[in-house]
Parts: structure tokens; sequence; C-alpha cells
């Protein structure tokens, strides 16, 4: 007869120190900062244009992020259909971005075809034409897709709950409408990327193995470009939360229902924010935290549910996130707030400290494994006016954090009052 296997945890040995690399820092002709991080050995490099245009600016819905997918479909000088090829045929993979408070566009390619990756890059991002035909394509493309969305229950929760936050009239939380997809012109997007893609508006982050003439290179086709100085920031509205704090949304057939609890909260520049961070992970932000635990292993209410805590330039949120059958909700959604008010009130212990500790410090690891992830980590603190000493102090706050502070900023950032109890699906 067998013998029953054994299940033993393997040794978990704690990260001491996490070192990371300093980016090299210059500017321009026309002054726009440049960031370079030296590391790798693959003849590869990574260049990051980042401008401050995203959804936060835009003045109507879909124009930001409409904008930037236009941009390489069609220069003043290429095609369509030109750009990509040249695009294939240099093996550049080219990811365009387009966000709450940032846009821009980011490529991957081998370092010997830097000059022609930026030749390219100058046509997509200064030289875009928006032409009606390629536009009116993608509008029938994003429809669908929209449409396609309004079926999930996921999607209709996190946008009422963006709108509850910060709401219905500001860029971070107002709704897409179907008739919206009617409104966008090349001349609105023409106004748009006149305003907002300048180099005044725009930072590159570059990483990899770099080429020995990237600053020349650089200077060469993107330094000698001038940013308007007639075109004004349009002004944004102030964000302006919803007064009703828990909001249903009927969407009958379901076979789940989606729950978002949550609120507005500070962001990356508050001294609590790492603190924040740590509380977040014992409470959803890991496969074995505490609403994993409780509403998944031993209720067997939902296959996944997680918590977050996400920054924005004017303010942070944190949710908490599942989708549960019907019968469930009201049951999972008591589950939530006692595991807020066990964390208010009832000390964590050393052995669940000690697993918390090590999977942060491991996720720290993995943030800076390689010049790829450390470009994405410089951005994520360099976007709100942060260096590298968040990330010192976010590794100091995870070995140091005692259970006295946890309590605290439990009471303090998730009063159950404050909250907004976002659901979707059948009554």
């Amino acid at each position: 007869m067998m013998n029953k296997l054994q299940r033993k945890q393997p040794p978990v040995y704690p990260v001491e120190k996490v070192v990371i690399p300093e980016a090299k820092s210059f500017r321009l002709k026309n002054a726009t900062p440049v960031f370079m991080i030296e590391a790798g050995t693959e003849d590869i490099m990574r260049i990051e244009f980042v401008f401050r245009a995203g959804q936060v600016k835009e003045y109507m819905p879909l124009l930001a992020s409409t904008c930037n997918m236009m941009l390489s479909e069609g220069s003043q000088n290429y095609s369509s259909e030109e750009l990509n090829r040249l695009l294939d045929y240099y093996g550049v993979f080219l990811n365009q971005t387009s966000e709450k408070d940032c846009a821009g566009i980011v490529l991957f390619f081998l370092n010997k075809h830097i000059e022609k990756v930026l030749e390219l890059s100058r046509e997509i991002m200064f030289r875009p034409v928006f032409p009606e035909t390629e536009l009116n394509s993608l509008m029938k493309k994003r429809l669908s897709w929209y449409l396609v969305n309004r079926e999930k229950v996921q999607n209709l929760a996190m946008d009422q709950f963006f709108e509850s936050l910060f709401g219905k009239n500001h860029p971070y939380g107002y709704q897409i409408r179907e008739q919206d997809f009617e409104n966008i012109t090349p001349s609105l997007l023409s106004d748009f990327h006149t305003k907002y893609y300048t180099p005044k508006n725009m930072a590159v982050i570059i990483s990899g193995k770099i080429h020995g003439r990237t600053a020349e290179l650089l200077n060469s086709h993107i330094g000698n470009i001038s940013s308007n100085e007639n075109s004004k920031e349009t002004s944004v509205n102030l964000i302006k939360e919803e007064k009703l704090k828990k909001v249903h949304i009927n969407k009958s057939g379901t076979v789940q229902n989606a729950i978002r609890i949550g609120s507005a909260t500070i962001n990356k520049r508050h001294p609590d924010y790492p603190g924040l961070k740590v509380l977040d992970s014992i409470l959803g932000g890991y496969f074995s935290s505490r609403l994993m635990k409780n509403i998944r292993e031993e209720k067997g209410y939902t296959y996944g549910i997680s918590s977050s805590l996400s920054s924005l330039d004017l303010a942070g949120y944190k949710v908490i996130s599942t989708e549960v059958g019907q019968k469930n909700c009201l049951k999972a959604i008591d589950e939530i707030y006692k595991e807020i008010k066990l964390l208010q009130n009832v000390a964590v212990n050393k052995e669940e400290m000690a697993v918390v500790r090590n999977y942060m410090s491991g996720e720290m690891v993995r943030m800076f494994d390689g010049p790829f992830a450390l470009a994405e980590s410089f951005r994520s603190a360099w976007e709100f006016g942060l260096d590298n000493s968040y990330y010192y102090r976010l590794a100091e706050k995870i070995k140091s954090i005692d259970p006295d502070e946890i309590i605290e900023l439990a009471r303090t950032y998730y009063n159950i009052d404050d909250l907004y109890e976002i659901t979707v699906g059948t009554v």
C-alpha cells in the first residue's frame, strides 16, 4: 500500500536587500527629459515615449484613447500599410498605450536598428494625419468591442465603480455611451494631438543594451522638434464623488453577480502608501490572502477574489473584486466586511506576517528582474514625481511594519461607512 503523499512547504529565505540600478538622465536640445537604464546582455532595446495625454486630459469621451490608437494609422510621409510593413521589416514590436493619466508608445527592437526606429517613431508621434477611412473602421471595431463588453457583469461593475468614486462628469469617472463612438472626428483628434503630444509634455525612458549613439540620434530625430507654445491646456473638472454608496445594476439572465467594494484613497505620494500596500496584500492581494481563504477556500462562494490598491495622478483607489453566484452575493459581501473588521480589531499573528513579508519581498525582486522590468518600475515611480527612494521605503516598510500599525491603517483607510458597494447581476 502506497504511503500517503506528504506535502511540505519549502523553506523560505527572506530578501535582505533590494538594490535598484539608477537611471542616467539628460535632456534633449528641446528640453525633453531622457532616462536611460543600462542593463541586459542581449542586443535589444526598449524605448518608451510617455506623454501626459491620458484620459484625464480629454474633453470628450474616447478622445485620448482614440488619438493614441490612430497614431500608427498613417503619417505625413507613410501610409498605415507602409508604417506597419517597415516595423515588421526591422523586427520592431510597437505597443500603443493609453491610460487614465498618460499615453504613449513603447518599442522593442534590436539596438542596431535604432536610427530607423527613431525615424519611424517621429512619424508616428509627431506627424500623424488621422485619415477618416481608418478612423471610421477603428470606431466600428471599438463599438463592437464595447457592445460585447457591456454584456459582462465585471465590466459594468467597474465602470459604475469609477463613476461612483470620481463623479459622472470627471474623465476618471464618466462612462462611455454608445453614441460617443459617433462623435470622434479627425479634426478633434488633430486638436487633441496638437495640445498634448508635444516635447514639453513628453519623457523618454530607455532600457536594455543601449546603443552607443542613442543620445546623439535622439537629439537628431526628436530633440529638434519644438512645442507649440500657442496650445492651451483645457481645464479638468474637479473630482466629485457620488453620494449613493450602494448601487445595484440589474442584469437579468446572468450566471454570476459582480461585486466591487472600495473607495478613493491616497496615492504613492502619501507616506502611508507603503503600509497600505502591506495591508492590501493581507486582505486580498495574493493567492493566500484572507479573502481568498475565507470566501473561496472555506465558503466556496467564488473561484477568485482579490483586493488591489492603485495610484492615479489626482487620487488613488482601493477595490475588492469578485464574481459570485446570485444566491451567495449577500453572503460574500457580509464576509468581505467581516474580514475588514477583523483587520481593524485583531492583530495579525507572526506566522501570517512572515508569509506576507516573504511574498511582497519576492514581488519586489521580480519588479527589478531585467532591463524591461526596471524601466516599468522606474516609470511607475517617476510619473508621481518619485524616484527609487520610494521602493526603498516600501522595502523597509515590508520588513518593519508591525500589527498595531496595520490595525491603525485599517481603521483609518477602511472605514466601512466610506466604502462604495457596487453589484451587477440578477436580483
